[in-house]
């Protein structure tokens, strides 16, 4: 069942978002190493923002602990055989690829590492690795919190930088991978909120990409 919202859904351009809170600098900083990996630093930044969004049309999600595991969710990466993250972690079975859950399980280490130097507690620790715990993996989402991290994580594949990103790891064109877009990924998006957004942002991206024609 899709998730409803009551709230405006802000569907403008999210590179037209506004960066306003500098709270969770410590953390970004705590994790720039991790963000050299795998396109993190394109992709977290813009999942984040669209966590952001996704937190002001569900006001009665923990907009702390979608944050801070939207932040650190695939930082795993950057602690697993870089050799096999497209080969296996983008194949054709790639949702259930070993390397997925090891960078699930290397993505819980990091948070467990890090956050409590920065002042959180286990409780809160806890509700992060949860949730970064088959995030890609495990079928179904266990709460609010869950559903708004999982469909900003697949919400950044709609933009432009999204589509010129994932199309080369999937070994697709433009076009095509906007299609895979369209029949596979919106289907698996949990809230009506993220689905405006990303409706909006892949008619925004086909357009400028010049799919009907490339």
């Amino acid at each position: 069942m899709t998730l409803q919202t009551q709230q405006p859904v802000d569907t403008s351009p999210i590179a037209a978002s506004r960066r306003a809170d500098t709270d969770l600098d410590p953390l970004w900083r705590a994790v720039v190493t991790e963000m050299r990996t795998r396109g993190n630093d394109i992709h977290i930044p813009i999942s984040f923002a669209f966590a952001e969004r996704l937190c002001e049309a569900y006001p009665e999600a923990d907009a702390l602990v979608v944050r801070v595991a939207i932040l650190l969710h695939d930082t795993g990466w950057a602690r697993v055989d870089e050799t096999k993250i497209i080969s296996e972690g983008f194949g054709a079975n790639w949702r259930q690829a070993q390397i997925r859950f090891e960078h699930e399980a290397k993505g819980c280490d990091i948070a467990r590492e890090i956050l409590p130097g920065l002042g959180y507690d286990e409780a809160f620790i806890t509700k992060v690795t949860d949730i970064i715990d088959g995030h890609d993996t495990r079928p179904v989402s266990h709460s609010i919190e869950d559903s708004l991290v999982r469909d900003a994580d697949r919400l950044w594949r709609f933009t432009p930088a999204g589509v010129a990103l994932a199309s080369g790891w999937f070994h697709q064109s433009p076009s095509s991978y906007c299609g895979r877009l369209r029949a596979d990924i919106v289907p698996e998006l949990i809230t009506a909120a993220a689905l405006e957004m990303a409706l909006a942002e892949l008619d925004r991206a086909e357009a400028l990409l010049r799919t009907d024609v490339l």
